[in-house]
């Protein structure tokens, strides 16, 4: 499939041939889904944690006599059912991810690209490089080019004055090839891709 190229101050610079198998699927939730829950496990701090009965902090003396009293056996006040008791399999420390293969994880990406191709919200530029790191030029460039929440992929390498450009703009995220992935493609309204980025995921993908 072809596509025009842009340059960031908004002009022409030719077209690009895209590979049909990385811009050209018919995207398929269900695999988008699987990648994005894979990643987001993955990133789950899984710090939560309460007190079991052996953890909290009681006297370990029997709480009254065994038989008499015409009530239940007890004789730890450390059991769940007692105010200020410990939980009964609560959550623990653990880590959340698990397992997909790296072949699916590339699937997802292709899907992922296919999707904003397929919607028009796929856009590529010539260069993402700037002159200066000025934050108020990008900001020019990106309203009238009508970006709003953009992820900008560029080559193996970030242009420094360009990520350091978009570091304070809330709606633009820059990533190198290498950082390219499912969530953050889907998480934005617009995707944006350098000649040298193109180029660069052809390579990773194939």
């Amino acid at each position: 499939m072809k596509l025009d190229v842009i340059k960031l101050d908004g002009g022409t610079a030719g077209s690009i041939e895209l590979d049909e198998a990385l811009f050209g699927l018919e995207p398929r939730a269900d695999i988008l889904h699987r990648v994005v829950r894979w990643q987001r496990a993955k990133a789950q701090a899984g710090t939560h944690s309460v007190l079991g009965k052996s953890e909290v902090s009681y006297s370990t003396k029997k709480i009254y006599r065994q038989k008499g009293t015409g009530g239940a056996r007890h004789g730890s006040k450390k059991a769940p059912i007692f105010r200020h008791g410990g939980v009964y399999k609560g959550p623990t420390p653990r880590s959340h991810a698990h397992d997909l293969t790296k072949k699916f994880r590339a699937l997802g990406l292709r899907h992922a690209l296919s999707a904003k191709a397929k919607s028009g919200s796929l856009v590529v530029i010539e260069a993402a490089d700037m002159a200066e790191a000025k934050t108020a030029l990008l900001a020019k460039a990106a309203k009238e080019l009508g970006w709003k929440k953009v992820l900008v992929i560029d080559g193996a390498s970030v242009n420094e004055n360009f990520a350091l450009a978009a570091r304070n703009l809330d709606g633009i995220d820059v990533l190198p090839t290498m950082g390219a992935n499912v969530y953050d493609i889907l998480k934005r309204d617009t995707l944006v891709i350098t000649k040298a980025g193109v180029e660069a995921l052809e390579a990773r993908l194939k």
